[in-house]
């Protein structure tokens, strides 16, 4: 033709208007970068990524329930009081809440940080921790025992894996190997537990029974022992969770 080859939008076409020589010129599939200055394009890496992971900070506060509850069970057996009854139950509540909330979280979110199995196993054994604690302080109440040097050791103990569970959870997404030793931290403090109700029991069952008094004695403190062991093997579950979870993404 007279006028050459007529390029439609081929490689090299110049789509500028401007007739520099081709300064203008935009390839296929290439952006031009003065046209996005100024944009938010922090969506666009990864449109899938939540932009805040609000279904770990429901199992962080779910743990920080926890804790007050385990905090109000130790202050109870070392001072028993109404006040200190409630706080527990209180926290139980706020606990359940939290687990409520992060249920419907799941419900409405495509992408999770963490499987979705392990997320709703973990919430759960936090809250079975919760429900044992407050359990106790319910129990404690009603059969008013006497006091036993085992119950505040056993507490004490449980108190600090729940501290452990926690701390693992404020390390989970960010420091998977902290995370990792905050969870055996808390299976150590597991077993503290567990063999200091093997104690507590081999105790009670050495006692001489005189009255019907004394028998009803050591099955309230044996129901009481068997529900910080529970909680305790709840708080270890937890942490075997935590603990599969970081050997997952290693």
């Amino acid at each position: 033709m007279a006028g050459g080859r007529q390029h439609r939008g081929g490689v090299g076409a110049d789509h500028s208007g401007s007739g520099s020589g081709g300064s203008g010129v935009l390839f296929r599939g290439q952006v031009h970068h003065a046209s996005l200055r100024g944009t938010d394009m922090s969506w666009f890496s990864n449109p899938l990524k939540p932009k805040k992971d609000s279904i770990v900070e429901r199992l962080i506060k779910q743990a920080e329930a926890c804790c007050a509850g385990l905090e109000g069970l130790v202050s109870y057996v070392a001072n028993p009081s109404e006040e200190i009854a409630k706080a527990v139950k209180d926290a139980e509540e706020r606990g359940d809440e939290e687990r409520r909330l992060l249920i419907d979280e799941l419900n409405r979110t495509f992408v999770t940080p963490l499987d979705r199995e392990d997320i709703f196993a973990l919430s759960r054994s936090i809250d079975d921790v919760l429900d044992y604690a407050y359990t106790t302080v319910d129990e404690l109440s009603l059969f008013k025992p006497k006091s036993s040097p085992f119950l505040a050791e056993m507490t004490g103990a449980l108190r600090d894996a729940g501290k452990e569970i926690h701390l693992a959870m404020t390390r989970i997404l960010e420091h998977r190997a902290v995370a990792n030793e905050h969870a055996m931290r808390a299976k150590h403090l597991e077993n503290r537990v567990e063999k200091l109700y093997r104690q507590a029991t081999a105790a009670l069952f050495q006692q001489k029974v005189g009255a019907l008094e004394d028998v009803l004695e050591i099955m309230k403190l044996r129901e009481v022992y068997r529900h910080l062991s529970n909680a305790a093997d709840r708080a270890d579950t937890a942490a075997n969770i935590i603990a599969d979870v970081n050997m997952k993404v290693m």
